[in-house]
């Protein structure tokens, strides 16, 4: 049997695959073009977060916007609007978000390789406190079990919209 995990991973690979070819465009060595990675970067998360705020029920999450903000700031930039952002209305679509952003935090520590020292790399370095990944996936697939193919769905549909708002983002 599939878990709620590896449907996850597999049903929403083409979406990951899309952002982060979007985002790839970025050299993350250059000061100007690091400022618009992050900016479009501040046009998603606070409008994800703001979501998972308000969800009743998930597992621990540590917020990003604020260091996402404290790097902008550095910079000499703003925080911009947050795109409009809504779940799709069904159970589960708050975990998949969840998912989403979190596994984010995996990218970012990877890419803050490639930010040289002279420029600020909270958000990209707020990597995961040790076991806190593997309790996520832990979580989400317990839920699954315990919820069923629905409520699977519903995580895959979640995790889509936030892929997509990203997607936005960056365009």
């Amino acid at each position: 049997m599939t878990s709620a995990v590896q449907r996850l991973r597999a049903q929403t690979a083409p979406a990951h695959d899309a952002v982060d070819a979007a985002f790839g465009g970025h050299d993350l060595g250059d000061r100007d073009a690091y400022a618009r990675f992050l900016i479009a970067h501040a046009r998603a998360l606070p409008a994800v977060e703001a979501v998972l705020n308000e969800a009743d029920g998930l597992p621990d999450w540590r917020r990003r916007t604020g260091l996402l903000a404290a790097d902008l700031v550095d910079l000499g930039l703003t925080m911009p609007e947050p795109l409009p952002f809504a779940l799709p209305d069904r159970a589960g679509a708050d975990w998949g978000a969840l998912y989403v952003t979190e596994g984010s935090r995996l990218g970012g520590i990877m890419l803050a390789r490639g930010v040289p020292e002279t420029l600020p790399k909270r958000y990209l370095g707020a990597k995961h406190l040790p076991g806190e990944w593997r309790t996520l996936l832990t979580a989400i697939d317990a839920a699954g079990m315990d919820r069923g193919d629905a409520w699977v769905e519903g995580a895959i549909a979640g995790a889509e919209a936030c892929f997509d708002l990203y997607g936005r983002a960056v365009a």
